[in-house]
């Protein structure tokens, strides 16, 4: 639908570095996805935070930590059946999700 979210791709740090960890397209009403969109476009940016190639994909600045609730990790180190909680300023890398493996 336009000027809604269909799915979020996420990422996660690895030694220093953003990871791609997957995407998350459910969580959300279709209210809130139209926020979220306008929230997100005001960080956009042409290249991602990630090595990621995505067709029409729209990309923004890693400013943000998006609470997501998940089943596990798959053995490629992505998540399996994440669902949006909500989204919140990065406050601090206490409080980001840090991998270890892999």
């Amino acid at each position: 639908m336009p000027g809604a979210i269909g799915r979020l791709l996420l990422a996660a740090r690895r030694r220093g570095e953003l990871v791609y960890v997957g995407g998350c397209g459910t969580g959300w009403t279709y209210a809130e996805s139209v926020k979220l969109r306008e929230l997100l476009e005001a960080i956009r940016t042409d290249s991602p935070a990630v090595n990621l190639k995505r067709k029409n994909a729209v990309f923004v600045e890693p400013v943000l930590v998006a609470d997501a609730e998940y089943r596990a990790w798959t053995q490629d180190g992505k998540l399996r059946h994440p669902s949006f909680k909500g989204i919140r300023e990065r406050a601090d890398a206490g409080e980001i999700f840090i991998l270890t493996n892999k």
